[in-house]
């Protein structure tokens, strides 16, 4: 088999030009696989990130509790009522899980939560607000408070507020002035504006405040408890098995990101089968050319292959020859593809540092060893139909040739 491999060698080096020219266009298309593989998941990524990135992979939300039902003694229900005054159901007992949930494998960050509809009030000016209180220090556990800053600081604490740009802009506030907030439950609270974020999601930016937790429970009369509790994990893709696990572990119902999201789901999964198929393109043209080369280089060496079948090789050496043959060129093309995709994807930012308007390139994605391996496994099919061509030449009708 050495011998095969040295005879295959020769054959390439025999006329180098042309080996080169098979060389060429089967690294290019390894490149454009590599290409294509960095820009599909690079932009799967770039859109989760915009998307996902940015809220609670997964959600634990306290439960409305039932309101008393008065039945009357035929059993037809005459009223539902709830006694006192209508409450925000709460997570009882998110001190106690907080641990239990941020020992799980792959869970990033936890942040429990009051959430509440209220006012602010500047002058004359009102306008409606979704209200989050977190806990100081955990302002950028889910949402990165702290990146999307554009004056003040996302600091939280004692008669502290933080707001969206757009909100910020209706009202005409900036960091150090003061503002009123009334909640839902009617109770009020005069804020100090420490800083104001903008994250380009209008809804966001024009309805939304960040205050403490402290703060919140004083508007919506909650001593105890939270709302909800958003969890960030390290791989969004996990979060329908990590919300298993939460519940398993506290008995709540941990809802993941992806509930609900089946549209999203679905176009990314377009998205990835159109990436499979300019892929599989690029990996036909490459069987293609060595196919058509390696046939052509059958057809030239007839007269050496009728000798070698006169001295007594038989046909799987010249199978094995042709077969070594493109194996070499698939091999010798893989890697310069794989290097060339390499370099050129270097220049791109990492996934980390997507910006709008530019490709979102992932170097990471390229995979370079799958595209080398299915390219030496294409070329090798590629030349088993040249290869059997050869090894039924008939070594007299050769020679005379």
């Amino acid at each position: 088999m050495l011998y095969a491999l040295k005879i295959a060698t020769r054959y390439l080096t025999a006329n180098k030009a042309q080996t080169a020219l098979l060389i060429t266009g089967v690294a290019v298309g390894v490149f454009i696989f590599i290409f294509m593989s960095a820009l599909i998941g690079g932009l799967a990524e770039f859109i989760l990130s915009r998307t996902v990135g940015d809220l609670s992979h997964i959600t634990i939300e306290a439960e409305d509790s039932d309101p008393a039902v008065l039945i009357a003694p035929e059993g037809h229900v005459l009223a539902i009522t709830e006694r006192g005054r209508t409450r925000t159901a709460t997570v009882a007992e998110a001190e106690t899980l907080l641990p239990l949930i941020e020992a799980v494998a792959g869970v990033r960050a936890v942040s429990p939560q009051i959430t509440g509809a209220g006012f602010l009030t500047r002058g004359a000016q009102v306008s409606q607000v979704s209200v989050t209180g977190v806990e100081p220090g955990r302002e950028s556990a889910i949402l990165d408070l702290d990146g999307y800053m554009v004056e003040g600081s996302a600091r939280l604490g004692s008669g502290l507020i933080v707001l969206g740009s757009d909100l910020a802009d209706d009202l005409g506030l900036s960091p150090g002035q003061t503002v009123r907030l009334q909640s839902s439950d009617g109770v009020t609270a005069l804020l100090t504006l420490t800083g104001v974020f903008e994250t380009g999601n209008g809804a966001m930016d024009g309805t939304r405040a960040f205050v403490s937790l402290p703060v919140a429970r004083t508007l919506f009369a909650m001593p105890q408890g939270v709302t909800q509790i958003e969890i960030k994990l390290n791989d969004l893709n996990a979060a329908d098995a990590t919300a298993l696990r939460i519940r398993a572990l506290t008995g709540l119902e941990a809802v993941p990101w992806t509930d609900g999201a089946e549209q999203l789901m679905e176009a990314l999964n377009a998205q990835a089968q159109t990436g499979y198929f300019l892929k599989s393109f690029a990996l036909v043209t490459i069987v293609i050319g060595v196919a058509s080369a390696l046939m052509l280089s059958t057809y030239r060496r007839r007269p050496e292959i009728g000798i070698m079948r006169a001295m007594g090789a038989g046909r799987n050496f010249i199978i094995f020859v042709f077969v070594a043959q493109g194996a070499l060129i698939g091999l010798m093309g893989g890697l310069t593809g794989a290097g060339l995709g390499y370099l050129a994807l270097l220049p791109f930012p990492s996934r980390d540092a997507f910006q709008p308007g530019t490709l979102p390139m992932d170097i990471t994605q390229g995979s370079y060893g799958l595209a080398v391996m299915l390219t030496v496994m294409g070329a090798v099919l590629a030349s088993i139909l040249p290869a059997r061509a050869a090894s039924r030449v008939d070594p007299v009708t050769a020679i005379g040739q």
